[in-house]
């Protein structure tokens, strides 16, 4: 059952000018201006990491199911495949809106409340799905998974600090977003076999169910965390502010435009380029998620080593691979490679994100989380309109050229620019 630790010894006010603090494994906590950074655990919760990263891999494969149930959901539904492919939109719409607000409007309740609070929002939305009738339903239903993506994401790496002491917060983060490779592997893929063979409401019953475990674990894993700060949505403005922390939100604006410009096309570039048939095609993008997954990994030990190294390598490797595939007579050996190099590379980048925030603003992680989560999911809106213009104007070479040099502009920028605060631990 869930630890209850952090009750055996009370908490200050967190405006209070003293810099001791309580939380579940009774560490103290380190003041930063006028708030304070919450305290380092002194062990490990292993077992409450791994449930998030369930809870993850629950997210992404409800996100992701409409992609592969379109033609099916539309016709059931009596709608065109355009309006269901807005299912897809209004989750990120609102995932950004709850990215900003989660910090804000639950400052005041346990984070293991709150994040449990998010799973059984997914459940709902999948119960729902499985049983709506009409549009309307459907996207009031998408709207609740929002709701539950876009908070859970502001809270991610905030709540590895809570759970693991600093120096393995890196290697937490990489496990908990390991759930998005493999949903990445999954998803899409599986929800295609069994919306074919049990249909598309019974697909969303089984994600209900994947929910429902991810619930379980972590009822009986997360401990009690109760809340640090005073995040109010004038926050989000006063984070925006802090010395580097702007700068550096356009260096991941423009790593995640150029990656999602390109990710929009792969299908093409793969058909067009590499020159791969169908059967070829899906073992490509498998590859390419297996790689993410391990650069997920491989990320959480890399950033032990150095945040700089790892926020500029990622784009750096993900442009050579962008420029290679679509500038070099590599064969099809050469542009397979390539393609591993991209997913292995793009493993590390939202990981890398996460951590960065939470070391420029240990005392308000969760509204810097928020403003990562809004960015994240306006450069998936702005690089894929972006790549839509750029396929127009010249097909999917210009997409990966124009990309290519944003990446490694992103890479320089993040070198000369932007601050990487070493790993509290290692001061």
């Amino acid at each position: 059952m869930s630890s209850d630790v952090c009750d055996t010894v009370p908490v200050a006010d967190t405006d209070a000018d003293s810099s001791a603090d309580t939380d579940t494994h009774g560490g103290p906590g380190k003041a930063v201006g006028a708030e304070r950074v919450p305290p380092e655990p002194t062990s490990s919760s292993w077992a409450a990491v791994f449930s998030l990263a369930v809870g993850v891999f629950g997210l992404l494969t409800a996100e992701y199911l409409p992609a592969s149930l379109l033609t099916p959901m539309a016709a059931d539904l009596g709608i065109s495949e355009a309006l269901a492919g807005q299912a897809v939109t209004i989750t990120a719409v609102a995932a950004m809106l709850s990215g900003l607000l989660t910090a804000s409007l639950t400052r005041g309740i346990d984070r293991r409340i709150v994040l449990l609070g998010f799973t059984v929002l997914v459940i709902v939305s999948n119960l729902l799905v499985a049983v709506a009738t009409n549009l309307a339903m459907l996207m009031l239903m998408r709207i609740l998974l929002g709701i539950a993506l876009g908070g859970f994401w502001s809270m991610a790496a905030a709540v590895a600090m809570r759970l693991v002491p600093a120096a393995l917060v890196p290697r937490a983060v990489s496990i908990i977003f390991s759930g998005i490779a493999v949903a990445t592997i999954v998803a899409v893929p599986l929800g295609s076999y069994l919306g074919d063979l049990t249909g598309w409401r019974n697909t969303f019953l089984a994600a209900a169910v994947l929910g429902v475990l991810a619930l379980v674990f972590q009822v009986f894993t997360l401990p009690r965390m109760k809340p640090h700060g005073t995040a109010r949505l004038g926050t989000l403005w006063e984070v925006l502010r802090r010395p580097g922390f702007g700068v550096g939100i356009v260096g991941m604006l423009l790593v995640h435009m150029g990656h999602y410009a390109l990710f929009t096309y792969i299908r093409p570039a793969l058909e067009n380029v590499v020159k791969v048939d169908a059967n070829k095609l899906a073992l490509l993008l498998f590859v390419f998620g297996v790689a993410n997954f391990v650069g997920t990994l491989v990320a959480g030990w890399l950033l032990q080593i150095s945040l700089r190294l790892t926020l500029s390598l990622t784009p750096a490797l993900m442009g050579i691979a962008a420029l290679g595939l679509a500038l070099l007579p590599a064969g099809q050996v050469g542009y397979g490679a390539l393609v591993i190099l991209w997913g292995l590379a793009f493993g590390g980048v939202s990981v890398a994100w996460s951590n960065w925030a939470t070391r420029m603003v240990p005392d308000q992680a969760e509204s810097a989380g928020g403003l990562v989560v809004v960015g994240v999911q306006s450069a998936v809106a702005g690089g894929a309109a972006a790549g839509g213009v750029m396929f127009g104007l010249g097909g999917t070479v210009t997409v990966f050229t124009v990309s290519g040099v944003v990446l490694v502009a992103s890479a320089l920028l993040i070198v000369l620019r932007v601050k990487a605060p070493r790993n509290p631990a290692m001061n």
